[in-house]
Formats: structure tokens, sequence, C-alpha cells
């Protein structure tokens, strides 16, 4: 069975810090990419970074490139998300995902979410 345990949201100041963790169990990192995507009340679901399983690329959106850093460690097959200068405009609950392939298309397994929320 595969579990995707997504923790580590909460609360932070605008310009402050978050590391969102994803651990993965029944399945590898060799043959999934893992993704991120965040989910905000009334918005539109916006993929905030890909770790590509086929040569370790990594995606993100201009929202937020410069500012969070997808890396995993495979030992603990867990996958984060370093989030730093926190805006506003990131709050919203995020999703981990898993991707069969090399890239964040089209998800098959999905984690539950997190809540972040960022204060000015």
């Amino acid at each position: 069975e595969v579990q995707l345990q997504a923790c580590g949201g909460g609360s932070a100041q605008a310009g402050g810090s978050l590391r969102l963790s994803c651990a993965a169990s029944g399945l590898s990192f060799d043959d999934y990419s893992i993704g991120w995507f965040r989910q905000a009340p009334g918005k539109e679901r916006e993929a905030v970074s890909c770790l590509s399983s086929s040569d370790g690329s990594t995606y993100y959106p201009e929202s937020v490139k410069g500012r969070f850093t997808i890396s995993s460690d495979n030992a603990k097959n867990t996958v984060y998300l370093q989030m730093n200068s926190l805006k506003p405009e990131d709050t919203a609950t995020y999703y981990c995902a898993a991707y069969y392939g090399g890239d964040c298309s089209g998800y098959r397994y999905l984690g539950q979410g997190t809540q972040v929320t960022v204060s000015s």
C-alpha cells in the first residue's frame, strides 16, 4: 500500500521559513517523481515544485522560484519542501503527490494536506 504522509505546516510571519516533509512508503523515488502543490480557498490549484525521478531535475513556478527548494532523502524515503521568505500569498493547504515517471503530470498518489498560514 502506498502512503504519502505530509507534515510540517503551521504558522509563520512574512519573511519566515517553514519546512514541509512528505514521507513516502510503498514506492520508490527511482520510479516516482514527487511534487508539491497548494490550494487556497477561492483560488486554483498551483503546482509549486517537482522533483523528477528520471534525472533529479526540479521545477518551480515563478511565484516561488528562489524561495522554495525541494529535496529528497532517499534513505528516509522523504521529500522536503523548504520554504523561505514566506509571503502572505503563500497561505494555502499544501499537498505532496507522487507521479509515475519523470515529470509531475497526473498524480497517482496524493498525501493529505498540511496547512500553511503566513501572516503579514
